[in-house]
């Protein structure tokens, strides 16, 4: 059976099935899931015969001195403790974030604490950063057999943990974690810990990305191999909010951003869970997720290389995305709508709508609509 014939099967039968279980349960059962079948002779292999998506050369993109073999990453929240790597990188991604990981472990938030919003294909969660901490997650990436694509970890504080003292955290997890990461991600952005996204403003943006930076220095000098950091940045902020956000970034030295994290507004969302407090993601985040993107790149003239997520579910808002000054982009709620070969379909498609508008690669189309 194909891999179109499996996301019909998917779609059709499967998202059923998953939808009629409360949304944290089935996230549990397909994480932990994939945790197991990994280990059985021939799944992985077999996920990636099904799912897999052939590296081609107009696709692939080299940046933070990494080789991405397809410019369609997972983003973070989904494996949060780097228990399902080897799987989903079989199914098509040329990348994965795991977490958000704090240095000790946490619950988050009480539950019920994940939504589905099924009409407007959309998420309402407000997890808060569980995870089983930062000596879990280094067990589970040392214990990887082989590491198909690039792993970021993206690392947050703990709730208890005071901003003043949070740059403690944010270097505890690099420290921690820094021989496993391919590059890292510093989550100030989420919504659901309390006063987090205060640390995106004033003088505490600046001290904490410094302190960041030095300990990245430090990690760099011992284990003698430099890595990168990104910064992922919320999209409910002013432009003159964004403006100091992408100075204080620049001026840091990291080596790009991440926009963006899920959205506290519900404009035009009339779902009965709109009330739920948390971030949501999905389609109803595309267009301004796409309009930060292209303000990050205006403020930055293209030379502070920019993520792109929120709202991809199909190879034209990858390519909106891209045009608007993002290089590499990720998903998350699509993979949950529409399932896994969700990647070859937006694979697939950006390589046709490169051809269409006369791009020989990706690079090219990398802030297109600027020029």
């Amino acid at each position: 059976m194909n891999g179109v014939k499996l996301n019909v099967l998917y779609r059709n039968i499967g998202k059923h099935l998953f939808f009629q279980l409360d949304p944290e349960k089935a996230h549990h059962l397909m994480i932990g899931g994939l945790h197991k079948a990994a280990k059985v002779p021939g799944f992985i292999s077999m996920m990636h015969g099904m799912y897999g998506v052939k590296e081609i050369p107009e696709l692939a993109v080299d940046l933070f001195d990494i080789h991405f073999p397809t410019p369609v990453g997972l983003a973070a929240g989904l494996d949060k403790n780097a228990e399902a790597v080897e799987a989903f990188s079989a199914i098509g991604f040329g990348f994965m974030e795991v977490g958000t990981v704090t240095p000790k472990a946490q619950p988050g938030n009480e539950q019920p604490r994940l939504f589905r919003l099924k009409p407007e294909e959309a998420l309402i969660n407000r997890m808060g950063f569980n995870n089983e901490g930062t000596d879990y997650m280094a067990r589970q990436l040392a214990a990887l057999r082989s590491r198909r694509i690039p792993i970021a970890v993206n690392i947050g504080k703990n709730k208890v943990t005071p901003n003043e003292e949070a740059h403690l955290d944010y270097e505890q997890c690099i420290s921690a974690l820094y021989p496993y990461a391919d590059f890292f991600v510093v989550n100030i952005s989420s919504p659901n810990t309390p006063d987090l996204r205060n640390l995106q403003h004033g003088s505490e943006l600046a001290s904490l990305l410094e302190a960041v930076q030095k300990e990245m220095a430090n990690q760099a000098a011992k284990h003698g191999m430099k890595k990168h950091v990104l910064v992922k940045i919320a999209p409910d902020v002013s432009m003159t909010e964004l403006e100091f956000m992408v100075q204080t970034i620049m001026n840091s030295g990291v080596s790009g951003i991440i926009a963006t994290n899920t959205t506290i507004s519900r404009e035009g969302i009339n779902h009965p869970h709109a009330k739920e407090t948390g971030g949501l993601s999905g389609k109803p985040l595309k267009e301004r997720a796409t309009e930060v993107i292209s303000h990050v790149y205006r403020l930055t003239e293209g030379k502070l290389p920019i993520i792109g997520s929120g709202g991809i579910f199909h190879a034209e808002d990858a390519y909106e995305k891209i045009r608007a000054g993002a290089s590499l982009v990720e998903i998350y709620t699509a993979l949950i709508y529409e399932g896994p070969e969700v990647n070859r379909e937006v694979h697939r498609g950006l390589l046709d709508l490169l051809r269409r508008d006369g791009f020989n690669h990706i690079s090219e189309a990398v802030g297109a609509d600027h020029r």
